[in-house]
């Protein structure tokens, strides 16, 4: 039987830099319908839906015809809320995450994070990093390092520049916020000990590094623009007029 895969994007409009940010327009399309449609070309995924606790963002997403569904708007986390929405669909293995706030995610980064997760059934999580730029600060700790062995799985997170330049200056690699899980560790995800390493640099997957779960790393070649402010949004639709995708 091949493996059904559920895509989940959770879109809270609740947020201290930019609220409302799912529906913030690009060209005349809000942000996550232009997040939806890329990841509708995906190859592998077999259904796709939007998980948040608005109306207005529900509400949005069935007016251009995707599927959405509303969840507790208490979830501290975006984790929390695809556990929420995963729980209701039994009948699929493998969860992945897309973030809201992606516009441009290339279905090439979506499937080569899924192709590695089902390749390697024992690893319970995948997820994707991209090469730092010359014009990158390692330093930035809002630039999530990742450092992974020669067979891709990783070996921490950091918002420190890891490796330690102590005698050369090594490659970064740019950590990017997508995931895809085995459905049975996220489900139980929450009841996985509490992790210092996660305290400490407040990055949620090192829970399940911590507590040795298994975590794949596809490199991708370049990464499409996330928006955490309205500055990035402005980015973002200088680079779609550059693209082609508005006038």
């Amino acid at each position: 039987m091949p493996n059904k895969i559920l895509g989940i994007i959770p879109a809270r409009f609740a947020s201290s830099r930019f609220p409302g940010k799912p529906l913030a327009l690009i060209g005349h399309k809000p942000m996550v319908e232009w997040t939806y449609l890329h990841s509708k070309k995906s190859k592998l995924i077999s259904e796709l839906v939007v998980a948040t606790d608005s109306d207005d963002i529900f509400n949005a997403v069935v007016s251009f015809g995707g599927k959405a569904v509303m969840t507790d708007p208490n979830h501290p986390t975006g984790t929390d809320r695809i556990i929420e929405v995963s729980s209701k669909y039994n009948e699929f293995d493998t969860i992945i995450n897309i973030q809201s706030d992606e516009p441009g995610i290339e279905p090439e980064l979506i499937d080569g994070v899924l192709e590695l997760k089902l390749s390697n059934r024992n690893w319970q999580m995948a997820t994707a990093c991209v090469p730092f730029l010359e014009s990158e600060d390692p330093k930035d700790p809002n630039k999530v390092k990742v450092v992974f062995d020669r067979n891709q799985r990783a070996n921490y997170f950091s918002r420190s520049p890891i490796p330690n330049p102590f005698k050369n200056y090594p490659a970064y690699y740019r950590h990017l916020g997508i995931y895809a899980f085995e459905r049975d560790f996220l489900l139980g995800y929450n009841s996985l000990p509490k992790s210092d390493w996660e305290e400490s640099e407040s990055l949620e997957q090192l829970r399940a590094l911590q507590n040795g779960a298994g975590i794949g790393v596809f490199v991708a070649k370049t990464a499409s623009l996330g928006v955490d402010s309205p500055q990035d949004l402005e980015m973002v639709v200088q680079d779609f007029k550059k693209k082609g995708l508005i006038p």
